[in-house]
Order: C-alpha cells, then structure tokens, then sequence
C-alpha cells in the first residue's frame, strides 16, 4: 500500500497543474493496483475538502461529487469509507459541512452517544448536542 498526500488528489480531482495532473492522473490510473493500492486517510480526506472549497471555491455539491469520485476508485483504500460516505452524503443533503459530519459519524463509530459543540450549525446534525 501507498500513501498518497492532499495535493495528488487535488491535482486529480482538479487537473488544474499540467505536469503534476498527469502525474497524479497516472499514478492513480495506472500505477495503483488492487494488490498495491493508495491509502487516503481521514486527514487526507478532509484537507481535500478544505482546499476544494477554499482554494479553488467549489460549491458543496462540487465537493460531494469529488469525494463520491474518490470513493469510487478501486485502487484507493480510504480509512473509515462508510464514514466519510456518510459525511459526503449530509454534505450533498446540504445537512452541514463535510467535517462537522465526519466528526459526528467517527464519533459515532467510536461509541459516544454524542458530540459536544458550541458551533450552531453543527450542532443541527445528527450526532451532536449543542451546549
């Protein structure tokens, strides 16, 4: 397995560098494999949407759609998928930014009943109480 930074996915899911696109593109196109595949992890996952939306202003479904793509390459083994699917989904939804809802599904998964925040619209998501 190989792990792969924030910047090959964005570069792949962005093609927006010529050279270091096609390198990404290539690495997960033909280098990965299912017997060697990339990790991404959580931390990944989420600086990925970060800079999607914040360097390159991409709208929330925009940034869905990108994580729904990633989730959907068979030679990337992402950590915690079934979370990050679920975080993808409420952001689709339009139910809360993408981290708010990993964290309340990671802290689901974890075994707390649930999250304690101060931050209003996090505290609309399932999983979390507003204090």
């Amino acid at each position: 397995m190989i792990g792969l930074d924030t910047n090959i996915l964005v570069r792949y899911l962005t093609l927006d560098d010529p050279a270091q696109s096609a390198k990404a593109t290539e690495i997960l196109e033909r280098r990965l494999t299912l017997k060697n595949p990339g990790f991404v992890s959580v931390v990944v996952i989420v600086e990925t949407v970060w800079v999607l939306d914040r360097a390159y202003g991409l709208t929330a479904q925009e940034i869905a759609t990108a994580v729904e793509r990633l989730l959907q390459v068979e030679v990337l083994t992402i950590a915690n998928e079934q979370e990050v699917f679920t975080a993808m989904v409420a952001l689709k939804q339009g139910r809360g930014s993408f981290a708010d809802a990993l964290i309340a599904e990671l802290g689901t998964r974890a075994g707390c009943t649930r999250t304690l925040t101060f931050d209003q619209k996090a505290g609309r998501l399932v999983g979390f109480e507003l204090v």
